[in-house]
């Protein structure tokens, strides 16, 4: 009789996820994978997954896709969620962080915050004796990244040796938290931005050794065409932030020439496809005939936010047995 080796548990149960460092390549894998079986289920399959657990999302940003992709996942795997904005959460202005976490791990399973400064989320997320989630913060947004290579991998079915061009604000939480998810996965990142919006040296050599192991890579460009030649991927952002608006006019007159047209687009690949996190702005970081023509891949991006993060949500609150590995 032979020995049946049991099967590996689940790495991520128990933990949560600020930032797309924390996982290690093998657990980013398992996650797209987990997200794309979830993906091909009837949504009915998966109904008891997270029955009886509540998802608190708390909000200090305003959201569209964040706030109803989670809700959304949350009852389709027969959990229940409860919302918070504004002035009903504010991270470390009402009461500390820790106080916050230490009550609110008492009443919920898991917690999402979408808010500015990194640094309270990561106090908030010390004190929690349950999962939390950053849902976006200043320095990352890995529900997004996860939403990301989701989309990759289902258009080229590996993002290994691709080429992932970021053009616009490359200093943003999108840009880097996209970088650190392709080049973890072997991918190479090439950022197109002027001095004033690339990413710092610190930021690409963080990049390269992230990507070691995998053979991911990051460089960066002054020169749009350079960046966009030979890519699979082009991808971009609004050009302001949320809470930036008062750089938006020194913004557009820098980033005018990092715009995704047809013209820039035709130097990648014939291939290629258009990512956006949105919402966007048509006529400024991309034109109307890019975003709604066929090479666009933004509302299957966008619909992947939900699938990433149903994946991430049963990862975090269940042992995954059943699940593939």
């Amino acid at each position: 009789m032979y020995a049946v080796a049991p099967a590996p548990a689940n790495p991520l149960f128990g933990r949560g996820l600020l930032s797309i460092e924390e996982l290690t390549p093998a657990e980013l894998s398992w996650l797209v994978r987990l997200a794309r079986y979830l993906k091909a289920a009837p949504s009915h399959e998966h109904r008891s997954l997270l029955r009886g657990r509540t998802l608190a999302l708390l909000f200090e940003k305003p959201s569209l896709r964040t706030r109803v992709s989670f809700e959304v996942a949350m009852q389709q795997l027969g959990g229940q969620t409860l919302f918070a904005a504004g002035g009903e959460f504010l991270i470390g202005t009402r009461e500390t962080p820790e106080d916050a976490a230490h009550v609110l791990s008492r009443y919920v399973d898991a917690i999402v915050i979408r808010t500015h400064a990194h640094e309270p989320l990561v106090q908030f997320a010390r004190a929690s004796s349950v999962p939390v989630i950053n849902g976006l913060s200043a320095a990352a947004h890995p529900c997004q990244a996860l939403a990301d290579v989701l989309t990759i991998e289902e258009r080229f079915g590996s993002l290994a040796g691709l080429t992932i061009t970021y053009l616009g604000d490359a200093r943003n939480n999108v840009a880097y938290s996209l970088a650190q998810a392709s080049v973890m996965l072997g991918a190479r990142v090439h950022f197109g931005a002027p001095n004033s919006h690339r990413p710092s040296e610190a930021m690409l050599a963080a990049l390269n050794a992230l990507g070691e192991s995998s053979g991911g890579t990051a460089r960066a460009f002054a020169d749009p065409v350079r960046a966009a030649r030979g890519a699979d991927v082009l991808y971009t952002d609004v050009w302001t932030s949320m809470g930036e608006e008062r750089y938006r006019e020194r913004n557009d007159a820098m980033l005018r020439p990092y715009a995704v047209t047809d013209a820039l687009l035709g130097y990648a690949q014939p291939h290629a496809i258009f990512m956006h996190c949105l919402p966007a702005h048509r006529g400024e970081e991309v034109s109307a005939d890019v975003i709604d023509g066929a090479k666009s891949a933004v509302f299957d991006q966008a619909e992947n936010r939900m699938h990433a993060q149903k994946a991430l949500l049963v990862a975090l609150l269940t042992d995954a047995k059943g699940m593939p590995q």
